[in-house]
C-alpha cells in the first residue's frame, strides 16, 4: 500500500485521536457527585446592604431563575430544601470603563458590580457548603437618564452574580 492510499487513513487516526483526547476532561452532568435533582434547594430573600434599592429582589428572583434553567438541583418552592441558600448583598458599584474618543473625561461605559456573601448549609446536618463573597457585573452604555439605564440593567446584574452562584454550587467539591 503506497502513501497516497494512506494518507487518508493516518488522517482520520488523527482527527480521532484529538476527538477522544479533547473531551477528556469532560464530565456529563453535575461535577459535585450529585446526582442530577438529589438535592432541593430553598433560595432565602438576599439582605440588602447597600444604598441601592431593589437589589434583593433581582437578586433572589434570578438565582431562583439560573437554579432551575441548571437543572441539578430541584428548587424547593413549597417545603423546606435540603440546602438552604442566604446571602447578604455588600457592595454595589459603578465604575468607568470606557471614555469618549475626542472628549477623555465624558464617561461612554461603566461597569456595574455587585457583590454578595453567599452561604449554603445542609438543613438536616447544618455542614456548611459554601461561604464566600460572590460577585457579578455587567456593562451598561452613558445616556442622558443614568439611573434608568442601571434599573434596565439590574436584571441582567443579578443574573450574572446568579450564574456564578449556581456554578459554585453545582460544582462544588462538597
Amino acid at each position: 500500500m503506497n502513501l497516497a492510499r494512506r494518507l487518508p487513513l493516518y488522517a482520520l487516526v488523527a482527527v480521532a485521536l484529538v476527538a477522544v483526547t479533547g473531551c477528556a476532561g469532560y464530565q456529563l452532568g453535575p461535577t459535585s457527585g450529585l446526582g442530577r435533582l438529589d438535592k432541593s434547594v430553598q433560595i432565602v430573600p438576599f439582605s440588602n446592604q447597600t444604598l441601592e434599592p431593589r437589589l434583593s429582589d433581582a437578586v433572589t428572583s434570578q438565582l431562583r431563575k439560573q437554579l432551575q434553567s441548571d437543572g441539578t438541583f430541584r428548587l424547593a418552592t413549597q417545603d423546606e430544601g435540603d440546602i438552604v441558600v442566604t446571602g447578604v448583598i455588600t457592595r454595589y458599584q459603578r465604575g468607568e470603563l470606557s471614555f469618549n474618543p475626542g472628549d477623555t473625561l465624558t464617561v461612554r461605559d461603566f461597569r456595574l458590580i455587585m457583590t454578595a456573601h453567599v452561604t449554603a448549609r445542609e438543613r438536616t446536618s447544618g455542614k456548611l457548603l459554601l461561604d464566600k463573597p460572590v460577585s457579578g457585573y455587567t456593562i451598561i452604555r452613558f445616556t442622558s437618564d443614568l439611573p434608568s439605564a442601571e434599573r434596565q440593567a439590574l436584571p441582567l446584574l443579578a443574573g450574572d452574580l446568579a450564574k456564578n452562584v449556581t456554578s459554585l454550587l453545582a460544582d462544588g467539591s462538597w
